[in-house]
């Protein structure tokens, strides 16, 4: 029975069947002409015609059809069926007349094709007058399903230009239907190569509507934040100043720069939407904390999101440390607070009592309901998904408001810096403020990339680092044995060095263990009672001991480079001078190699930032899979950063002066609504 279009375009994904106009294809076959095989070259990719001499069906090595055909006197070819039907053996009978498309391959008995596109034919058949489309597809979902289901689409859609050249877009550029018509249905002179790579004018003309769709989304979307009300946060009741004051040290020009820019938009009455970015060690936490000042003067509630335990735990106890002096509490809440404990902060939490919350994803929950919350902030935002900020966000909608019209402040917080073509893509209804400054006295970081084998000079010099005062870290990928991995455990580390290094007191941190267990071996490390902490990667964020001067990382091949830029940035954070040191095993992959060079080489994290772009691309880069980011289908903002350029552009007049324009353009690019980039 044939598949509807509707439920082709649902299997794909889609909303409906309108948006299968623009499932483009992935590649093209070349069904336009017949090549006589004398002229057929061994690796060509070509389609014959020609009569069915022999068939049959061979049991060994494996169950297949072998068809022998010959197209004359130009010579015989055989192409062999993996799998098949009993109506597929019905139809290539001696003296059928098929046409099959696929590679030239030498065989056992002479040129060959496996598994080839065939077709049976009468002799007079025409030839298609265009390249044959080969669609993105699902299990269970033909490539003749799919094609008939996009011309049904292309047949029934309005392909009219909704906004007008110049100024949607380039006078240059190919109409949208046109654009589609050559993607669709190229000629058989059409550059393959170039449709395949997605360059050439149609393309450009696709990428640049997608990424104008973008762009006009992204300002409705800070358009809609302008409608919502917030409470204008303008004093601090005198906290600020108390807080600078009670810190050994002063506020860098960047962080008393970016904590200026948070405070205007605080003061005003509608919600902040703000990315905070820095590099590590720059000092975001103190501004989150100072951010936090103004609501808790009014009164009103504030809430710090953190992706992991360990995180959220580091975060509490530097705001516990810097407000409690300030007669602020902080409250604690994640997934393993049980019991009593849990009950008291849910109900302060509803009744107000509470006005300072850290936790985890825990704080999102259904059962937790605020009184007053006037603030979020939330720690390595790429690592939530978009509902989850949504979760936490709508919970401010309780502020003497039942309106939904009604939203906290939001600040985001991230080490990972956003190259500039990247935030205007995806972030471009943030506001974005960048601590691009290190504390004074931050030490160097030197970083050596060292074999494993050579792990016994490691360990030799990190025992003469730690008899000289120093403190050293000494970071494991896994708690216990893998045996598919084959990674050296924490806990079988922690055995070795303890064993291997007597002189000295070693301490073991790790995920599993409780949070007290974990606040208590922490405790030693900072109080300089244990000389060598191994870990996992629990110590990435949020860990400062000054007199740590030395890290050392196991199966460095193994880490991402946001994550190794993290752990390196636990040293350096005082007088002496530091080191990492990346223990690598000798079979690296090429990416893995790339990597190491990456981090011996840049200790600036927006360097790094850049070369992982290159690396792994927008949507591993951004996390775009965990974050819920609605990703581009066919442009790239950095490959295409002049369409993205000309789009940021054209999107305020296009909203000025052809709003009706604007909807219909954004209802064929984005059918399922802007709820993401609201976001």
């Amino acid at each position: 029975m044939a598949v509807s279009a509707e439920e082709v375009a649902h299997k794909l994904g889609y909303a409906d069947s309108d948006a299968l106009i623009l499932h483009l294809p992935l590649r093209y076959e070349d069904e336009t002409r017949i090549t006589p095989l004398r002229e057929a070259r061994l690796g060509d990719t070509v389609q014959i015609e020609g009569l069915v001499e022999h068939s049959e069906i061979q049991n060994r090595p494996r169950r297949q059809l072998i068809v022998q055909m010959s197209d004359g006197d130009s010579g015989r070819l055989y192409f062999r069926l993996l799998h098949f039907y009993p109506s597929q053996v019905a139809l290539l009978k001696p003296g059928a007349r098929v046409r099959v498309l696929g590679e030239i391959r030498p065989g056992y008995f002479g040129a060959e094709m496996v598994h080839p596109k065939f077709r049976v034919v009468q002799e007079n058949t025409p030839l298609p007058e265009r390249l044959s489309p080969v669609y993105p597809s699902v299990a269970g979902l033909s490539q003749y399903a799919i094609r008939r289901a996009v011309e049904d689409a292309l047949a029934r859609a309005d392909l009219s230009d909704p906004l007008p050249a110049p100024l949607a877009f380039p006078e240059s550029f190919p109409g949208f239907a046109a654009a589609l018509h050559a993607l669709h249905h190229p000629p058989p002179d059409a550059d393959l190569a170039g449709l395949e790579a997605r360059e050439g004018p149609a393309w450009r003309r696709i990428k640049y509507d997608e990424l104008l769709a973008q762009q006009l989304s992204l300002r409705l979307a800070a358009r809609h934040r302008q409608t919502l009300c917030a409470p204008a946060l303008p004093e601090d009741g005198g906290l600020e100043d108390r807080l600078i004051a009670a810190l050994p040290f002063a506020l860098t020009e960047a962080q008393g720069r970016v904590l200026r820019e948070i405070r205007r938009d605080l003061a005003r009455p509608q919600p902040m939407n703000r990315m905070l970015q820095g590099d590590v060690g720059s000092g975001k936490t103190l501004i989150a904390a100072l951010t936090a000042l103004p609501a808790l003067a009014a009164g009103h509630q504030v809430a710090v999101m953190a992706p992991t335990e360990i995180l959220a735990e580091q975060l509490y106890l530097k705001f516990h440390e810097w407000l409690h002096p300030l007669d602020i509490d902080v409250a604690w809440l994640t997934a393993a607070l049980k019991g009593k404990a849990k009950k008291a902060t849910l109900h302060g939490l509803a009744d107000g009592s509470i006005r300072l919350a850290v936790g985890t994803h825990a704080l999102f929950q259904n059962e937790v309901a605020f009184h007053g919350l006037a603030l979020v902030i939330v720690d390595e935002q790429h690592r939530f998904g978009v509902a989850q900020r949504l979760a936490l966000r709508s919970k401010g909608a309780q502020i003497g408001h039942a309106s939904g019209d009604w939203q906290p402040h939001l600040l985001m917080m991230s080490a990972t810096p956003i190259p500039r073509s990247l935030a205007m893509s995806y972030f471009a209804d943030l506001d974005v403020s960048v601590i691009d400054e290190l504390p004074p006295g931050r030490t160097p970081i030197v970083t050596r990339t060292v074999s494993a084998q050579r792990r016994p000079e490691v360990v030799a010099r990190l025992r003469d680092y730690c008899l000289a005062g120093a403190q050293a870290y000494w970071v494991c990928p896994l708690v216990e044995e893998s045996e598919k991995l084959q990674l050296r455990a924490a806990e079988e580390s922690h055995a070795e060095l303890a064993l291997q290094l007597p002189e000295l007191k070693v301490g073991l941190i790790h995920g599993r263990m409780k949070a007290d267990e974990k606040a208590a071996v922490m405790g030693a490390f900072k109080a300089g009672e244990l000389h060598l902490l191994v870990a996992t990667t629990v110590i990435e964020v949020g860990v400062d001991v000054p007199n740590a001067a030395l890290m050392v990382i196991e199966h460095a091949e193994r880490y991402g480079l946001a994550q190794l830029h993290q752990l390196r940035g636990r040293v350096g954070r005082g007088a002496r001078v530091s080191a990492c040191v990346l223990l690598y095993e000798n079979a690296l992959s090429d990416t893995a190699r790339q990597r190491l060079k990456i981090i011996h080489d840049h200790n600036d994290g927006f360097a790094i930032a850049r070369a992982d772009l290159a690396l792994r691309g927008p949507g591993e880069f951004l996390g775009a899979r965990q974050s819920g980011l609605q990703m581009l289908r066919f442009a790239d903002p950095l490959a295409d950063a002049d369409l993205l350029e000309g789009a940021r552009a054209a999107a305020p007049g296009l909203l000025e002066r052809h709003p009706e324009g604007v909807e219909r353009h954004l209802a064929r690019w984005l059918p399922r609504g802007l709820d993401l980039f609201r976001a």
